[in-house]
């Protein structure tokens, strides 16, 4: 099996060489990533311009390839000839923070999942739920674990036509873990506020802030397995077809 691992924070983040390490003890890994952070990046093709890939060497020795685009775009140069050996799975990750609710349209991490799913390759995008204004390295040796364990099921099990998994995992140690859920999408609460400042020239500009957006911790979703302690693994489909809606829409008179 040769697996592509990818990410939306950069080739050098601490939680993609992490996860290469768990990757490499069920198959082959080539790595390209983004060569900067491009979280919340959503799923993006770049069009507009030429991408730039160059080889690097990772802190353990390891060679990978930082590409100029967008984590969507990594997978894509991939899967069309990038690397001389065809890829068979995609994984993800690790990201920092859970991606769980309505991230998963904003998440750079998910959506290069997304793009792999594209390509009708199975695919795994892995976040870790960790706390909000941690201080100091993270550790990410129990979300690379379980990744790399959902990868390998994947793997043997195969994935339907279009569906990826999105996977979080709770900051804690694998003996702290108490199992895993089978999840849907939960409802995320953010809290956005836009900032106004100004330039020294007197030119308004502005960000968009506000405090860290949080969940609602129902049963059966990915936000309340994460708050009991379980890994989340939501099936996502690339159809995002309102099923339930479409009837009564086809009796509106647009005519």
């Amino acid at each position: 099996m040769h697996i592509l691992v990818t990410n939306d924070d950069g080739v050098y983040a601490p939680g993609l060489l992490a996860l290469v390490k768990e990757l490499r003890k069920i198959g082959k890994v080539s790595i390209v990533a983004p060569d900067r952070n491009w979280s919340a990046s959503g799923h993006v093709k770049t069009l507009s311009r030429p991408l730039r890939v160059k080889e690097i060497t990772l802190a353990d020795g390891s060679l990978a390839m930082a590409c100029d685009g967008a984590p969507s775009d990594c997978v894509a140069l991939s899967v069309m000839g990038l690397l001389d050996e065809p890829i068979e799975m995609v994984v993800s990750g690790i990201n920092p923070n859970a991606n769980l609710g309505h991230d998963v349209t904003y998440s750079g991490t998910v959506t290069a999942a997304m793009e792999a799913a594209i390509w009708d390759l199975p695919s795994v995008a892995v976040s870790l739920d960790a706390p909000e204004y941690h201080e100091g390295p993270l550790d990410y040796a129990t979300a690379a674990i379980v990744g790399a364990n959902v990868a390998k099921i994947v793997w043997e099990k195969k994935l339907p036509k279009n569906i990826l998994l999105n996977v979080n995992v709770p900051y804690c140690s694998m003996d702290k873990l108490k199992g895993f859920r089978i999840t849907r999408q939960g409802l995320r609460v953010y809290r956005d506020e836009l900032v106004r400042r100004e330039d020294p020239h007197g030119r308004p500009y502005y960000w968009i802030g506000g405090e860290a957006p949080t969940g609602v911790p129902e049963e059966g979703t990915d936000i309340g397995a994460l708050s009991r302690c379980y890994v989340s693994i939501t099936p996502l489909s690339l159809d995002l077809t309102a099923y339930d809606f479409k009837e009564m829409l086809s009796g509106w008179e647009f005519d």
